[in-house]
């Protein structure tokens, strides 16, 4: 008699479990970026969206800021 693992036995009853929940998919940004439910966006006046994590490459990319350090 060969034995089997009591998760393996849980497994062949009822299949995986999802082990993560997956957050809700609310689109893309103008970089491409998967936005998700509770992502923190800046809604530009044109209508797109940017990640608030992707601001500072927005503003270097299409509006031409120059980051620098003071002297």
């Amino acid at each position: 008699m060969m034995l089997e693992h009591p998760m393996v036995t849980q497994i062949n009853k009822t299949g995986y479990p999802n082990i993560v929940a997956q957050p809700e998919h609310s689109g893309t940004d103008i970089f491409g970026n998967e936005v998700l439910a509770g992502d923190s966006e800046i809604l530009l006046p044109n209508g797109e969206m940017v990640l608030e994590d992707s601001l500072e490459d927005y503003l270097i990319e299409f509006l031409g800021f120059e980051f620098t350090i003071a002297k």
